[in-house]
């Protein structure tokens, strides 16, 4: 997550925390990261412009500012932290409704906790860790290290790595074009749900920095028309919210979309690019015990 916006009121992502608790009341207590989000922007009836809107570097705002609101929620034991893509209600959050005092007080609450955090860990010279400014809240750097990685790929290269994904996603006979002037399509693959049924798949790379279009989308479609079953688009950017609605437009082909944020998830998941580490810190107080001395 890139870091939250402040305003002259505090961090703008507050708003949302009362919203994203009725959010996932509505989609029965749980539901993906984009699922959550589309349904916050639903309840709110938030414009493609505020949805669409992109910080500095690129990303999308709102879908930031949503999963901001979800970290405060999370430590505050009204959403389950789950890594696995899935956002859930506690019981304490399922009867739990926030005023923007409330979400407010939360908010302060955990900044103020963040802050003795740091502090004590200043104090016992534990700065290895990144501290998001203004927050508290732990870096998630390696996420965007990542793709700023995957972008400085070649075309080719991006376009392999996204077949590794999809062998190591159960897919088979993986193929990349490599063509140019194919009407976008950058690939093919089988994806065999048992020894009965299969999908024929064709999938576009798309090593972005900004938003897919829903013209994009459609331009899609329109080359894998009568080739396959089903469509992928893989990119490092994202998606706007008319982009999401094209893709599963009633009457059409299915496409499925994947952003960078579910990119970099894909590869945690199978562990692929990226190496899951253990760390340690030091425990001062149990040490002290042993500084001091005793009567011999």
């Amino acid at each position: 997550m890139a870091r939250p916006r402040k305003g002259a009121e505090g961090a703008q992502f507050i708003r949302y925390f009362g919203p994203l608790l009725d959010a996932l009341r509505a989609l029965g207590g749980s539901g993906s990261g984009r699922e959550a989000v589309q349904q916050v922007a639903k309840e709110l009836h938030l414009t493609d412009a505020e949805q669409n809107e992109v910080m500095s570097s690129g990303s999308p705002r709102f879908p930031n500012q949503v999963a901001w609101a979800r970290f405060y929620l999370s430590r505050e034991g009204l959403l389950d932290s789950s890594k696995h893509g899935v956002w859930s209600l506690t019981s304490k959050g399922r009867g739990t409704r926030l005023s923007q005092e409330d979400a407010k007080a939360i908010y302060t609450k955990w900044v103020k906790l963040f802050a003795e955090e740091r502090r004590r860990k200043q104090d016992e010279e534990e700065e290895d860790e990144e501290i998001a400014e203004g927050t508290g809240a732990v870096s998630t750097d390696y996420r965007e290290i990542v793709l700023d990685l995957i972008r400085t790929l070649p075309p080719d290269g991006f376009e392999r790595l996204c077949q590794r994904l999809l062998r190591e996603s159960g897919f088979v006979q993986v193929n990349v074009t490599g063509r140019s002037g194919d009407e976008g399509i950058d690939g093919f693959g089988t994806l065999q749900i048992n020894p009965f049924v299969s999908f024929k798949v064709l999938f576009q790379c798309k090593r972005y920095a900004r938003s897919v279009s829903p013209s994009q989308v459609r331009d899609f479609r329109g080359a894998m028309q009568g080739r396959a079953d089903k469509g992928i688009i893989i990119t490092t950017g994202t998606f706007t919210a008319d982009a999401q609605r094209e893709a599963s437009r009633d009457g059409a082909p299915p496409i499925e979309l994947v952003d960078g944020s579910a990119l970099v998830a894909m590869l945690e998941r199978l562990e692929i690019g990226l190496k899951p580490t253990q760390t340690y810190q030091p425990d001062y107080g149990f040490f002290q015990e042993f500084q001091r001395k005793t009567d011999a």
